[in-house]
This record gives C-alpha cells, sequence and structure tokens, in this order.
C-alpha cells in the first residue's frame, strides 16, 4: 500500500508522482487522483479537465479512465492547460477561417439554441468547442458564431456561421438581398409530375394553427399585411417507388420554407410530421425528415470571391433512398448519381 499523505505541495512546480494501490484498481482516475494526493473532489477533476494528469507518462483528460494497479499518476503543475475536446466530428467542419466557419451538419441536431429546448448540444456551441481546439487563434476568444440562416433540426447539410461582426454584417446583408446560392434534395410523396417555381406569402398561422401560405393581400386584425414572400424552384431527379427525389433551390429561406411548399404542392417530404395532416395518400415511412443541404455559395464577406461548398448525400439518406425501387431510364438515373456525388 501507498502512504496517501504527501509532504509535496501539489500547487508548486513540482511534479509529484504516486503508484496505484491494489484496493484502486480498476477505479475511474478521478478517484485515484482524489485518494493519492489527498484531494477534494472538485480539485481532483478540475486537474484532470485541464491537463495536469499524467498516467504512466501520457496525459489524460478523461474523469472515468479505468486505472490500474502499479500505475504511475503523476500530477504536472507546469503542464500547459489541455486544449478542449469536441463532441463534434471533425470532419462536419468543412471550411473555417478568421471570418467564417462552413459546417456539414448532421441530421438530429439543432443549429442554435430555441428557448423551448433544453437541449444545450447545439451545433453552434459545438462548433465554436472545435474551433477553439483546433484553431489557436481562437482559444481564448469568447464570442459566440454569427448566425445568419438555420437549417431544421431533422434537416442535414450545409451551413454558415460568421465569427467576426463585419463578417456577420455583410451576409446578412447577402441572404437579405437573397444572392446566396441554396441547392437541396428531398424525397417527396408521390410522383410529382414536372418541375415548378412555387411562389406564395408565408405566415406564421396560416389559418389552421400551422405556418402556410396565405392569400396575396391578407391583412391581420390591425391592418398589417400578413406573410413574407417565398420562392422555391423544384426540379424533378428521379422518379421512384411511390416517391420522387427533388432539388430544390431556394431564393428566400423562411422558416420551413421547403417543407411547406412542397406540402403545399401534394407532396409532402418523407418523414414529415407536421405539413402532412391534408396528404391524402399512403405515408411512406423515414426516421426523419428527408431533406439535405446539398450546395452553398455566396460571395466571401471579407476577400470578395465567389465561394462555394457541395455535400453528397448521409448514409442515411441514400439508404432511403435505395429503398425506394426506381423506375427511371437509365440516363435519368446517371444524372442523378452524378449530382449526388455517387
Amino acid at each position: 500500500h501507498i502512504d496517501t499523505q504527501t509532504s509535496e505541495n501539489p500547487d508548486s512546480n513540482e511534479s509529484p508522482e504516486r503508484f496505484i494501490a491494489a484496493e484502486l484498481d480498476g477505479s475511474r482516475l478521478d478517484k485515484a487522483v482524489k485518494h493519492h494526493f489527498n484531494l477534494p473532489w472538485i480539485k481532483s477533476r478540475s486537474w484532470i479537465d485541464t491537463g495536469k494528469v499524467f498516467l504512466n507518462g501520457t496525459r489524460i483528460t478523461e474523469r472515468d479512465k479505468k486505472v490500474a494497479k502499479g500505475d504511475r499518476i503523476e500530477l504536472r503543475m507546469s503542464a500547459r492547460k489541455a486544449l478542449p475536446k469536441s463532441d463534434l466530428d471533425p470532419n462536419a467542419v468543412i471550411f473555417y477561417d478568421k471570418d467564417i466557419v462552413v459546417v456539414n451538419k448532421p441530421a438530429g441536431m439543432m443549429s442554435v439554441p430555441h428557448p423551448e429546448s433544453e437541449e444545450t448540444e447545439t451545433l453552434d456551441r459545438l462548433v465554436m468547442t472545435h474551433l477553439r481546439a483546433v484553431d489557436p487563434a481562437s482559444k481564448h476568444n469568447k464570442a459566440s458564431l454569427g448566425v445568419v440562416h438555420r437549417i431544421d433540426k431533422e434537416t442535414s447539410g450545409l451551413l454558415v456561421f460568421t465569427r467576426t461582426f463585419p463578417a456577420q454584417r455583410d451576409l446578412s446583408l447577402q441572404f437579405r438581398d437573397h444572392s446566396i446560392e441554396r441547392k437541396y434534395y428531398a424525397i417527396v410523396h408521390g410522383m410529382m409530375k414536372e418541375g415548378r417555381t412555387i411562389e406564395s406569402r408565408l405566415a406564421r398561422d396560416s389559418g389552421s394553427g400551422l405556418r402556410g401560405s396565405v392569400p396575396e393581400g391578407s391583412t391581420s386584425r390591425d391592418g398589417e399585411e400578413l406573410g413574407r414572400k417565398a420562392v422555391t424552384h423544384v426540379e424533378i431527379v428521379e422518379h421512384l417507388d411511390g416517391a420522387t427525389l427533388v432539388a430544390c433551390k431556394i431564393e428566400t429561406g423562411r422558416t420551413h420554407q421547403i417543407r411547406i411548399h412542397l406540402s403545399e404542392a401534394g407532396h409532402p417530404i418523407l418523414g414529415e410530421k407536421v405539413y402532412i395532416r391534408n396528404y391524402q395518400g399512403e405515408q411512406i415511412p423515414a426516421y426523419r425528415v428527408m431533406l439535405h443541404a446539398a450546395e452553398l455559395g455566396f460571395i466571401h464577406p471579407i476577400s470578395k470571391e465567389q465561394v462555394e461548398w457541395t455535400q453528397p448525400l448521409p448514409k442515411d439518406f441514400k439508404n432511403r433512398l435505395r429503398s425506394l425501387k426506381t423506375k427511371t431510364s437509365g440516363k435519368n438515373k446517371d444524372t442523378s448519381r452524378q449530382e449526388l456525388g455517387e
């Protein structure tokens, strides 16, 4: 048994060390640090989190790391603070510089916090943590990322955040001027016969309690015009078994715009749970809304160069697509596969 009392002061520049006692074999690292250096829980965990604890010569920042009898445990108080780790897949960050960051958002994650949700692992916060870990210039930057647009929680694909106020101001103007290039893919119910441009005024409440289109000239009780102009260009990519793969280019970015427009056109997106109440056809199951933001392009807010990114369909989207028997010509299949990065 190793005496747990130590004459060394862990807060000094020395590096006290101990060897894991038999009774701590298989214990968590935070327990071993507390025990061997006679520390309170909060102190032992803090030093693990900040990278001051080394096990057999390797820095360990996981509190629940299992230790074994005889392992050498050290407190290196002069060690540099460990950079924060991110729960975000590093491959999700497509591009970053000092002004912007472009991310491939996974389905099922909120873009930003919502006042009615307790969800804290939102994309903006995870991206900010990731940038502090990989970009030395930003590790002391406590400012939040600038939000210039959003995509729904269940939607996957490309999203841009800004990192400086000038970039946020410029990109916000580009979104307001509808000069941002955005292309989405969606799998919709039914056989959509031809592409079309859908233009309407979308209001928070279309009269049904849901967001939706209202007639031109509609006004509130106070005489204010209802709704905001929304334009979606829909292109047929491939006909499937009871469904259609479509590409949507949007001029405007209203809340749930693509989902509403396609639903009101009689072709709600697979996985839709909100804008589908009036659909009379057979519903094809999907565990999430089959909508993917595949292309994003704009003028870089600082360099003024045209920049653009493309992201192929994620695995879950491709799997749902393959499960629907295609009935298109070979030409159309080849075109769609080339567009989708297959």
